[in-house]
């Protein structure tokens, strides 16, 4: 079932993301009188097609779903009649051509931020950003953060969530720049402190950088007390029963949940002992976590659940939500902001700062798609926001074969007075599906890499 709503989150994401890109192509062709002869989501075999409207445009889902084009009438690759040479792609002005072109990319950025107004309205939870003690000798530590600062904002930027933190900590760390953070005490002063970064690498952007900072999420700490034994789990086969409290794990004395559940996640089909305290005796009890693989990674689990102060818990939980107004405000500067991120990001990996391993491909993206779907609509639309966004910036890069590319050529174009020659464009359109190839045979290795690693 999870494998299932994996993919289904997948092909719905991709046919929506191509559909609206291609359709930013459409109507703006449209708008410019272009005579359109396909319009397919997909590519290669044809597995339903349909001819539509005056010019006859067949509309068609090929069994390929990464990608989609847009066919027009051109001279350049095919035969015009005499009377519909007007409506050639290649006899509209430069203008004309360059806003239908950069209308698909454009429709991926109103589609981010639509989704966005969406997410913003709806409200989605998130932890608030509580910070957790940091270990002694770490940047966070030397900069004076104290377990429950709350952080306020990162260079003025406001943090609502972790989500917000994580990400402007993550810009600043890619830079290795100093990052002047705005933060709440617990007794409630509000202090600024520096956090240098400096002692990032490389490496550590590929793993948790912030543990390198000694920037962690407070957690709230949970006594280890059982409140639920789920059915047919491998603690109900060991005896284990509602208010019963782990006292030892593996011989070694715990005093919060977590120390048990660090054990367990690394014990998939290996025994764990536990000295359990249940109604005033002490048993000892043997279980084996079963293995679950999941997000690519395959961990133990006994099915136990902890007694949680709900109380305390929710006060660490927000839902950030906006008026329609607000929210449609902040859907675009949402995309403005993710949009600059992406290229800052790219710019990074060009220049050696960030490694090639972020970037990811297909099987990574329907991960993602999965996961997401599973925590809800807003988490989805998030997804689908996000994923618009990066593929709007991608399209813009001036690669030919791209929509960048192809802007690269109408803006030489405008510059010279005269279409680039079909040679150079010939050699460009080699070059540039080369680079995509090996740009997309790299993101498929990361993607395996991720998978065999976990």
């Amino acid at each position: 079932m999870s494998l299932l709503i994996t993919i289904a989150s997948f092909l719905l994401a991709i046919g929506i993301l191509v559909t609206i890109h291609e359709l930013g192509h459409y109507w703006v062709a449209r708008w410019c009188d272009v005579k359109i002869i396909r319009f397919s989501v997909g590519f290669g075999k044809t597995i339903w097609m349909k001819r539509v409207g005056p010019d006859q445009t067949e509309w068609a889902i090929a069994i390929l779903p990464l990608g989609g084009f847009v066919k027009m009438a051109d001279e350049r690759d095919e035969s015009v009649a005499p009377a519909e040479r007007a409506r050639a792609f290649n006899n509209k002005t430069v203008w004309q051509r360059m806003a239908i072109i950069a209308a698909g990319p454009a429709a991926n950025f109103i589609l981010a931020a639509f989704l966005y107004w969406i997410v913003f309205m709806l409200g989605q939870p998130g932890a608030i950003p509580f910070v957790a003690k940091p270990a002694a000798n770490t940047p966070a530590a030397v900069a004076g953060f104290n377990e429950y600062d709350r952080v306020i904002s990162i260079d003025g930027n406001a943090t609502k969530t972790w989500s917000d933190a994580r990400l402007y900590l993550l810009d600043h760390a890619a830079s290795r720049r100093t990052a002047t953070i705005e933060v709440q005490t617990r007794g409630g002063q509000i202090i600024t402190r520096q956090l240098p970064m400096d002692s990032i690498e490389k490496a550590d952007l590929d793993k948790d950088f912030l543990a390198k900072l000694g920037v962690s999420a407070y957690r709230l700490p949970i006594a280890p007390i059982v409140e639920v034994v789920a059915k047919n789990g491998a603690a109900e086969a060991a005896g284990l029963k509602p208010s019963d409290k782990i006292i030892a794990v593996n011989n070694t004395p715990i005093t919060e949940w977590r120390e048990m559940v660090a054990v367990v996640v690394k014990s998939a089909n290996l025994p764990v002992k536990l000295l359990v305290e249940s109604r005033g005796e002490v048993y000892d009890a043997t279980v084996t976590p079963r293995a679950v693989t999941e997000g690519g990674q395959t961990f133990g689990r006994i099915g136990l659940t902890p007694k949680v102060d709900r109380v305390a818990n929710d006060a660490l939980i927000t839902t950030v939500r906006y008026n329609p107004l607000e929210a449609g405000v902040k859907g675009v500067v949402k995309v403005w902001e993710m949009s600059i991120f992406s290229l800052k990001m790219l710019g990074r990996m060009v220049l050696g700062d960030i490694s090639w391993k972020n970037i990811s491909g297909p099987i990574t993206i329907a991960d993602y798609a999965g996961q997401s779907a599973k925590l809800g609509l807003t988490y989805y639309l998030g997804f689908l926001a996000l994923i618009s966004v990066s593929i709007g910036v991608l399209n813009l890069l001036p690669i030919p074969v791209l929509d960048g590319g192809q802007l690269l050529y109408h803006t030489v174009e405008i510059i010279k007075g005269s279409p680039v020659s079909d040679k150079a464009m010939e050699i460009g359109q080699r070059v540039g599906f080369a680079l995509l190839m090996g740009l997309t045979a790299f993101a498929f290795f990361n993607d395996i890499q991720r998978l065999v690693s976990g």
